[in-house]
């Protein structure tokens, strides 16, 4: 069921220094980022849940799970739901060519987008999905350093705060009640850093918080193409 210039010499050094000292992640394209819209009242979720744990063993992805808002009127409101997390989706839909968002649905480094319940196609569209060509992240202290880079247009930064570890939620009413089910890279905190336009840039980070892994994400405006990406 689906549910619907130029640089002076004194600057020079420590500009080297940093590019050496950045990860590859970014710069080499070597993550796919996979989004699952999900909601603890959906019928049709738990299969999805089950698929992005088996993915977010892999290396080369980062999965993160959304847990989406509007079926909370269904009889059990999600204990990880948060508008911000509905909006994402949401903001999605238009360029992905969606009439609507729906449940569970996967996104793929913001351009592509399949039913998340279907593993074969999730897998074939990591499979296919482009290289991330965008700027060089490095975590730097309390800071998120991006790169320069050629990628004309502005994109927006964001903050992500996820749980890396399996989450055992029992859930008492709804579509799924008297079940228990079990979620992993569930997603606490999703802020916008600020803006990228092109140059070296670099934006404070809010402390680290207990448990939680921290992701970057640099993404083309209105539900656009993610340019880079990396976690800790």
């Amino acid at each position: 069921m689906k549910h619907r210039g130029r640089i002076g010499r004194f600057f020079l050094l420590p500009l080297l220094t940093w590019v050496a000292a950045m990860p590859a992640v970014a710069a080499d394209g070597s993550l796919t980022v996979v989004e699952l819209f999900t909601s603890q009242g959906c019928s049709s979720c738990p299969p999805a849940n089950a698929n992005l744990i088996k993915i977010s063993n892999r290396s080369d992805v980062l999965a993160l799970s959304f847990a989406v808002t509007y079926w909370d009127y269904l009889g059990w409101k999600d204990t990880n739901g948060r508008r911000e997390f509905t909006q994402r989706q949401v903001t999605y839909e238009p360029a992905l060519k969606q009439s609507s968002p729906y449940t569970p649905q996967m996104v793929v480094n913001g351009s592509t987008t399949v039913v998340g319940n279907s593993l074969p196609e999730v897998q074939a569209l990591i499979s296919d999905a482009a290289p991330l060509r965008g700027p060089a992240l490095a975590f730097s202290q309390d800071r998120i350093q991006i790169g320069a880079s050629a990628e004309a247009g502005d994109a927006d930064v964001w903050l992500v705060r996820y749980n890396p570890r399996i989450e055992a939620t029992p859930v008492a009413r709804g579509e799924n009640g008297g079940t228990t089910l079990q979620h992993t890279h569930v997603v606490r905190r999703l802020d916008k850093l600020g803006t990228w336009t092109g140059d070296e840039v670099s934006f404070p980070l809010p402390d680290p918080q207990a448990g939680l892994k921290t992701a970057v994400l640099v993404q083309r405006p209105n539900g656009g193409q993610i340019l880079s990406a990396i976690t800790d």
